[in-house]
């Protein structure tokens, strides 16, 4: 019984999975009209690698990150993406604790978030 258990969870989260994935792939991106900017929180070598056109680069893990994000209106709307959505979930929990208002968006990994907003990766 056990056995069954196991393959009949494993299937319904491997429907899960292909599910979500068709979902994304065929959602629209969002509205981007009261988005005031994306920002991108992974290293600056990792940024190199492949952005979102027009992207703020703010990495989360750096110094820096609290002085950057502060130059930001915290009343304004952003859509925050990384490598895996990791970061961008931390950076978001900061922004929140820095006092920021307006919609924060976790746009997951540098893909998922060029299909959210259909923002073209650029290098």
């Amino acid at each position: 019984m056990t056995k069954f258990l196991k393959l009949i969870t494993a299937l319904i989260v491997a429907a899960f999975a292909v599910g979500s994935l068709t979902a994304c792939s065929t959602a629209e991106p969002m509205d981007m009209t009261n988005i005031a900017a994306v920002v991108d929180v992974r290293t600056a070598e990792e940024f190199a690698t492949g952005h979102l056109d027009g992207a703020l680069n703010f990495d989360v893990q750096s110094a820096a990150f609290v002085e950057q994000v502060s130059s930001l209106d915290p009343a304004a709307d952003y859509v925050v993406y990384c490598r895996s959505g990791n970061r961008s979930t931390a950076a978001i929990e900061s922004m929140q604790a820095l006092g920021f208002t307006g919609t924060l968006t976790n746009g997951g990994a540098v893909a998922n978030a060029s299909t959210l907003t259909g923002i073209e990766i650029v290098q």
